[in-house]
């Protein structure tokens, strides 16, 4: 959450973030409830010293004055839970609130009203020319005898599907190739609990405000992670660490579960926008540093960019505009693949910036070399989704026989196979 002073001191700056982030947000209510909630903490803490210095004062006094005391100990003692009581619901209040406030922008984030307004910063590699009438992944994942959609969609319902023979084999493949590429990077792998409490969700800002799109266990009190970031980034939760535990690199891959939820009609074939799919998240957690947590920024678009040109996959990055960034985010870049039966790049990774707002919420912070304790500043990055990044794999390297070439960095993990043949 943003820290409650910038609310008080650059409160123009946080209405102009909630206008430019389209997200309502009662801030008149929450100064008042901040300010009230100061002046309680006031009245509370000179009504306990008082209490204290009454409490003190009756062991001495003469016995004729002690009935008086003792009755004026008995009334400050109901004042005193009088204003406990009344300073934790404003707390409840204020909270609630303060969970909506969006985070600040860096002043490089592009003004626009949606993803179609992000703006285009990079592109590597160019997208392939067909010398013969491509097809798309569901066509030829039939063929290749990879992909079932039908008898999925009988067991599981709309948006899903099984993985089979040489796909799951492909899919494990690249899951492992960006897992050891970021270990490689100095990362210390993880894997992770899917199921998390509450309080996770709620510190990687994934709550309140993603509800719909998150599957919960209401008899567990727990919810199905969209993403190893949340188990990943919570894992110092409530600690504090030392200055030279930072940076803290991790790398965790999990399944991730998603509703998909106001989707309804949108991207419904094949396998672009599911309920289930794996992924290799990439967290860092650094000092509260804005240099630095920009330079690692960039650091972890590059890790994902490295997977990419490995694979031989056209991509573009763009600078994620106000409209299409998220209420926790500074900064976010968004990586695109290019995708020939959509004619065009799909999102596949996103790289995000979030100084100290899900440190705050998730109470991590470090002791600084000069023992002042401070929030960390936290970033994540994608190294790799699938199956959406199998759209590209199969449909950039499909030949005109209907076979597939698997990439060579690939090849190691599927035992030296180099082509998918039809089945």
């Amino acid at each position: 959450m943003i820290d409650l002073r910038l609310v008080r001191e650059e409160t123009e700056a946080v209405r102009e973030a909630c206008r430019r982030k389209r997200i309502e947000v009662d801030l008149d209510r929450l100064l008042q409830l901040d300010q009230k909630s100061r002046e309680l903490k006031f009245a509370y803490d000179e009504k306990r010293a008082l209490q204290n210095r009454n409490s003190r004062d009756l062991g001495k006094a003469p016995a004729g004055e002690k009935a008086e005391l003792l009755a004026g100990l008995k009334t400050l003692s109901e004042e005193v839970k009088a204003l406990e009581v009344e300073q934790k619901e404003v707390l409840v209040e204020l909270r609630k609130l303060h969970l909506l406030v969006p985070n600040l922008m860096d002043p490089a984030v592009p003004r626009g009203k949606d993803d179609t307004e992000n703006v285009e910063i990079k592109r590597w590699g160019s997208p392939r020319q067909f010398a013969f009438a491509p097809r798309d992944h569901v066509d030829l994942g039939l063929s290749l005898g990879i992909l079932d959609i039908e008898r999925a969609t009988r067991i599981a319902g709309s948006r899903t599907y099984f993985l089979k023979n040489e796909g799951a084999l492909l899919e494990l493949a690249v899951l492992r190739f960006a897992f050891d590429h970021m270990i490689r990077k100095g990362f210390s792998p993880m894997l992770v609990p899917h199921l998390v409490r509450t309080e996770a969700m709620e510190g990687t800002a994934y709550l309140p405000g993603g509800e719909e799109q998150a599957y919960r266990s209401e008899r567990d009190d727990a919810w199905l992670i969209g993403t190893a970031e949340v188990p990943v980034t919570a894992y110092r939760m409530g600690e504090i660490l030392e200055d030279s535990e930072l940076p803290s690199l991790m790398v965790g891959m999990s399944p991730c579960y998603r509703r998909e939820a106001g989707t309804y009609g949108k991207d419904t074939r094949g396998l672009y926008r599911i309920h289930q799919f794996q992924k290799v998240e990439q967290v860092v957690i650094c000092r509260a540093d804005v240099e630095e947590s920009a330079a690692w920024h960039q650091r972890i678009l590059q890790n994902a960019e490295e997977i990419l040109q490995a694979l031989d996959q056209p991509y573009r990055v763009v600078n994620v505009c106000d409209g299409d960034l998220g209420r926790s985010q500074v900064q976010k870049f968004d990586i695109e693949t290019w995708m020939p039966s959509r004619r065009a790049y799909g999102e596949t990774h996103s790289a995000s910036r979030f100084h100290d707002y899900q440190a705050r919420r998730l109470d991590i912070r470090y002791r600084d070399s000069e023992g002042k304790v401070r929030h960390c500043h936290t970033l994540n990055n994608t190294v790799i989704a699938s199956p959406r990044i199998l759209i590209p794999l199969l449909e950039n390297q499909q030949q005109a026989d209907g076979s597939v070439v698997i990439p060579a960095v690939l090849r190691p993990y599927l035992g030296g196979l180099e082509v998918i043949r039809p089945r």
